[in-house]
């Protein structure tokens, strides 16, 4: 079965959400070469095992009134203790804020079939620091 980091309570967080006034359309590449389309929502701080951080938050094309965003992302474990293509999270959007939970990162589907055509997180979305949270590597539990 599938393998988690032991939950962390402290990687729950709700912060306020820095609105993207422009809704800027993005382009993110797939692991098959495909693109997909979707809108910056906006961004979310927050601090991690001593460092802030910031992730890009999105939602489809078109979801004018979104209660989620897609926050797809890597960050240092990736490659190591999880996903070499990052891991992928859905941040409940309440008003100015944003649920970010990352002890329900999940590995995309492609990490198990190459035939899946997986949104790559965009280079906003990589991060320095690790989050030992969610979702650990396939091949660490294969």
């Amino acid at each position: 079965g599938l393998q988690y980091f032991p939950e962390n309570l402290e990687l729950r967080l709700t912060v306020t959400l820095e609105r993207d006034l422009s809704a800027e359309t993005i382009l993110m590449q797939t692991s098959t070469g495909a693109e997909r389309v979707y809108q910056r929502l906006g961004w979310a701080m927050f601090s991690a095992d001593g460092s802030s951080a910031r992730l890009a938050l999105y939602a489809p094309e078109g979801d004018q009134q979104p209660s989620e965003a897609f926050v797809p992302f890597m960050d240092a474990t990736s490659g190591v203790e999880t996903y070499e293509g990052g891991r992928y999270m859905e941040a409940e959007l309440t008003g100015k804020t944003v649920t970010l939970d990352f002890n329900l990162a999940y590995n995309p589907y492609c990490a198990y079939a190459p035939h899946w055509s997986c949104p790559i997180p965009p280079r906003e979305n990589r991060l320095a620091i690790a989050i030992r949270a969610g979702e650990l590597n396939v091949e660490a539990h294969s």
